[in-house]
């Protein structure tokens, strides 16, 4: 027999949780970068409808399966579809986490170089280019990088082999709302720069003249990307949530927050990009370039850039938490007594797989797989394939293989849903969101 089943204490450390894993690096990293290169204001709004249209009914998806089989992925699919394929989704999940923590710990050790070179050096009287500098000097630095990327791999499993309530849910209840508070001071100095609101329209106006079917998928992908859709993490971070919660509120939390913090993540960065003229299509460094800039601009910026950093930091790692913990999940089955060991073994693992990316920008940076370097390649292959597949057989699987009435009956506990609403919803998943990833895939094929 199973052992007891750890559970979140609360609705909001679960909602924190969540979001801590949705907005971590996909909202404050990635999503002001893939703007950057992918139209600015038309690819956010298409992000947006996504997010909303797609993301939403796909997020309250994984958490109807999460909490009505209160397993995690694996074993939550193999109990809903006995002695069928199906259980190869939460497999999927496994493989994409496993992959995306490998590269997604590199950025976060850079993050890690960063608040350790705030604190002992501050900002060390730098300003405009010499960011730049400095980025390309700290991650072509084969040994820093890859020792900066073993700490962060460490600081994860620290967390994540202490459990749900004491590890994960402690962190996440004190740092996230920290980092709210403090982003919203940094886009109230980012917008009155010079010259800002041109980086704001760029943001918030779409030109669609400049989108093509890569930025559609492109948006695709970061809607999955950053509220963890597709992986299955949702499913097992909600197989530890009451009954009594409601899955419909939590999910439009999850959704809002995330909304919420890519809008003060590209105003945060864009209006600085234009005020000091630097170019929005930097890629993965914009903001390791963008944000000292800002922070050399205000009183104090150094005292803010520290805070900021760490912030940052643990922004970062409530969503390494959820990566970590979805492959641990898979295979302690919810036997603490396993969980500690299979922390350090899968961690260290993923952090041995890692080190390629981390080498990427170095000495690795001529390895080149498809014409993309190591951490480009992973990259793609987990936002544009493997996200939006395991997405693609979620969305599928629910409705062929749950029945509809079941799952209103899940849906409808401790909300007050109205049947009309549900078949939207229903609708969206069994319907809308295959036929969009679909039309991604043929896209990215080129067959359309």
């Amino acid at each position: 027999m199973s052992q007891k089943q750890d559970q979140w204490t609360s609705k909001l450390g679960f909602i924190l949780a969540a979001a801590g894993s949705a907005i971590g690096l996909g909202a404050i990293w990635k999503l002001p970068y893939v703007a950057g290169t992918s139209g600015g204001g038309a690819f956010f709004l298409i992000f947006l409808l996504f997010t909303i249209f797609l993301g939403l009914p796909l997020l309250l998806t994984e958490f109807t399966i999460g909490r009505k089989t209160q397993h995690e992925a694996i074993t939550a699919y193999r109990m809903l579809a006995p002695g069928t394929f199906w259980h190869w989704i939460g497999k999927l999940g496994v493989a994409t986490s496993f992959i995306l923590l490998s590269f997604y710990s590199v950025v976060g050790g850079w993050i890690v170089i960063y608040l350790t070179r705030a604190i002992t050096e501050g900002l060390a009287g730098r300003e405009g280019t010499e960011f730049e500098q400095l980025f390309g000097q700290t991650i072509s630095n084969p040994f820093l990088a890859v020792f900066a990327h073993l700490i962060f791999m460490v600081l994860t499993i620290l967390v994540v082999r202490g459990g749900v309530q004491k590890g994960i849910e402690r962190f996440s209840k004190i740092m996230m709302p920290a980092l709210f508070i403090l982003f919203l001071i940094i886009v109230i100095r980012s917008v009155t720069l010079p010259g800002a609101m041109e980086g704001v329209e760029f943001f918030l106006m779409p030109d669609f003249s400049s989108v093509t079917g890569e930025t559609i998928l492109f948006a695709l992908g970061q809607a999955f990307f950053s509220l963890s859709l597709g992986v299955s993490i949702m499913v097992t971070y909600s197989s530890y949530l009451k009954s009594s919660e409601s899955l419909p509120r939590s999910a439009v939390s999850i959704v809002g927050l995330t909304i919420f913090i890519s809008i003060l993540a590209g105003l945060a960065i864009f209006p600085a990009v234009f005020s000091f003229g630097l170019e929005p299509a930097e890629g993965p460094p914009l903001i390791f370039i963008v944000l000292p800039t800002v922070f050399s601009a205000i009183p104090f910026g150094s005292v803010f850039f520290v805070a900021f950093m760490a912030l940052l930091l643990f922004a970062t790692l409530t969503s390494a938490f959820s990566l970590l913990e979805m492959v641990v999940a898979s295979v302690t089955k919810n036997d603490p007594t396993k969980r500690n060991k299979a922390a350090w073994t899968i961690g260290l693992l993923i952090f041995v797989m890692g080190i390629p990316s981390a080498l990427s920008y170095g000495v690795m940076g001529d390895v080149l797989i498809f014409g993309n370097n190591f951490f480009d390649a992973l990259d793609f292959l987990v936002s544009n394939i493997m996200l939006p597949l395991g997405a693609l057989l979620i969305a599928i699987f629910a409705p062929l293989k749950i029945k509809k009435d079941e799952l209103y009956e899940e849906i409808q506990k401790s909300s007050s849903i109205k049947r009309g609403l549900f078949n939207t919803w229903y609708i969206l998943v069994k319907y809308v969101t295959p036929v969009a990833i679909i039309i991604a895939f043929l896209n990215v094929l080129g067959i359309i």
